[in-house]
C-alpha cells in the first residue's frame, strides 16, 4: 500500500510538472508469474520507471508497451504470455494481464513575453488546465510571484529562450514581447522548430513588415500554416484579458482541428 501511495504521489508530481507518464497495473495473473495481481509501475516517456511489475524480460516488454502508449496518447489492456511460443520469450508457464493508464497533457504553451498580455494568457492556460512556461529577460515581469504555476520561468531574451524551453511538436508558442524587433527575432527562432502553432501579436502593418524582413532570410510566414499573426480569433475587445481569451480560443481550435463556428442549434425547429 505504501508503494502504491508513493507511486500515486510521483504521478501527481509528474502531472503537475507537465510530464507525461503511464501508470501500469497488473490486473490478473495465471500460472507462474514474477509478480502478483495489483503490482504497479510508473513509466515515463524516456523509459525510466518507478516501481516494478516483475523485472527481467516481462518488465522490459511492459515498459516498451507503456512508452508506445504514451506516444499514441492512448492506453489499454495488454496480455503477456510467459510460455514457449508466447509473446514474451519467457518460460514461466503463466500469463500476465496489465492495464496501462496514460496521463499526458494535450500540449503545453510557451509564452514569449511576461507583460500584461502574457500574464493574462498564463491565467487563461491555468483555468483551461494547460501547462505553460514563460520567458522574459526582465525578472520583474517573469518571476514566480507573477506566474506561480509556470512549468518554467526563463529569464533570458525571449528569442534565446526558445532553445532553452525545448520547443517540440507539443509546444504551442505565443509571441507577445515588448517590441517589434523582439517579436521578429522570436518568430524567426520559433519557425525553425517543430512547434505546431506559432502566434504573434501585432497590428496588420507591423506583421507585414516583420514578414517582409524574414523573407530576406528565406523564411516565409505567409506560407507557413503554423503562423497565426495577428494572433487570436476575431472576437472583438482589446483589453489584455480579452486578447488572452481570443488567443487561447485559437490555440484550442487549432489543436482540435475545429472551425471555431458557433455550436448553437441552427434550426430551432429540428428534433433531436
Amino acid at each position: 500500500m505504501k508503494e502504491t501511495r508513493n507511486l500515486i504521489k510521483m504521478l501527481s508530481e509528474a502531472i503537475d510538472g507537465g510530464k507525461s507518464a503511464a501508470f501500469v497495473t497488473v490486473i490478473s495473473v495465471g500460472g507462474s508469474t514474477p509478480r502478483e495481481a495489483g503490482a504497479k509501475m510508473l513509466v515515463f516517456a524516456d523509459g525510466s520507471i518507478e516501481g516494478t511489475v516483475g523485472g527481467g524480460s516481462i518488465e522490459a516488454l511492459t515498459i516498451k508497451k507503456a512508452v508506445e502508449c504514451l506516444k499514441k496518447g492512448e492506453g489499454g489492456k495488454f496480455v503477456f504470455e510467459l510460455k514457449p511460443g508466447g509473446n514474451t520469450g519467457m518460460i514461466c508457464m503463466g500469463n500476465m494481464e496489465v492495464y496501462i493508464d496514460v496521463y499526458k497533457n494535450p500540449f503545453k504553451v510557451l509564452i514569449l513575453g511576461g507583460g500584461h498580455v502574457g500574464l493574462k494568457i498564463a491565467e487563461a492556460c491555468r483555468l483551461a488546465g494547460y501547462p505553460y512556461a514563460v520567458a522574459d529577460d526582465r525578472k520583474e515581469f517573469a518571476n514566480p510571484e507573477r506566474f506561480p504555476v509556470a512549468l518554467a520561468i526563463i529569464n533570458e531574451a525571449p528569442h534565446k529562450a526558445v532553445a532553452a524551453a525545448g520547443v517540440d511538436k507539443d509546444t504551442y508558442v505565443v509571441i507577445v514581447t515588448r517590441g517589434h524587433a523582439l517579436d521578429r527575432e522570436c518568430l524567426e527562432a520559433v519557425m525553425r522548430t517543430d512547434a505546431p502553432y506559432i502566434g504573434m501579436i501585432g497590428s496588420a502593418d507591423k506583421v507585414r513588415e516583420i514578414f517582409r524582413l524574414l523573407g530576406k532570410k528565406k523564411l516565409y510566414p505567409l506560407k507557413d500554416k503554423r503562423v497565426h499573426s495577428p494572433i487570436g480569433l476575431n472576437l472583438g475587445g482589446k483589453a489584455p484579458g480579452e486578447i488572452a481569451v481570443s488567443v487561447l480560443a485559437e490555440i484550442i481550435m487549432v489543436h482540435y482541428k475545429r472551425d471555431g463556428a458557433h455550436m448553437r442549434v441552427a434550426d430551432a425547429g429540428s428534433k433531436c
